[in-house]
């Protein structure tokens, strides 16, 4: 029985040091909102679950409206802790570092979560929806590092060139022959500025 879920990577948002839980999107980020919820409307999706984070409900509320759905909020799907807020690299510094690093699973920066660490709590997550909703399409808003660390469990290509070249935001349709990725589709057009 194959389950459908579709990984909707948060539209633009703007970053501020402190508010990673509640930032929103920008003006940009909301006309998205509204291309994510026309390309998904037609896909007969049953369920919709997000990242607790704002900016990831955001993304995915248009949809939820239109269907009368609810946005189940999943905390184990939030983004990778990166770091301890008292630490400051340059974005040059942090950059380099994550990109050598990504593939190391265990590698984490000060006071933050590795990518195994971060994999490992979004993966249960993402193994109980799929066992609740055989045979179901579920819509799961989400971050570009978690949702790479999502899809590599199930295929180890996934890694830091997937994530590089998605954008903000992004829709990745993932067909599940029960626990087993067999197929991945990117739904998502070419969004003008989009990365």
């Amino acid at each position: 029985m194959k389950t459908i879920l579709y990984m909707v990577r948060h539209a633009e948002s703007p970053y501020s040091d402190g508010t990673e839980r509640t930032r929103g999107l920008t003006d940009k980020g909301w006309l998205a909102v509204e291309k994510v919820t026309e390309v998904l409307m037609g896909e007969g999706i049953d369920r919709i679950v997000s990242s607790p984070y704002a900016r990831a409900r955001f993304t995915v509320e248009g949809l939820a409206k239109q269907l009368n759905l609810a946005v189940e909020s999943y905390e184990d799907l939030r983004e990778r802790h990166f770091m301890r807020e008292d630490i400051r690299l340059s974005n040059e510094e942090f950059m380099t570092t994550l990109i050598s690093k990504f593939d190391d699973l265990d590698f984490a920066f000060p006071g933050g979560e590795s990518n195994r660490e971060c994999q490992r709590r979004a993966v249960d997550v993402l193994n109980t929806i799929i066992a609740e909703s055989k045979g179901k399409k579920i819509a799961i808003g989400t971050h570009g590092n978690v949702m790479t660390m999502m899809m590599k469990h199930f295929d180890a290509s996934y890694g830091y060139d997937f994530l590089s070249q998605t954008s903000k935001p992004d829709i990745y349709k993932l067909v599940f022959d029960e626990q087993e990725l067999v197929e991945v589709t990117r739904l998502w057009e070419a969004w003008p500025d989009a990365r």
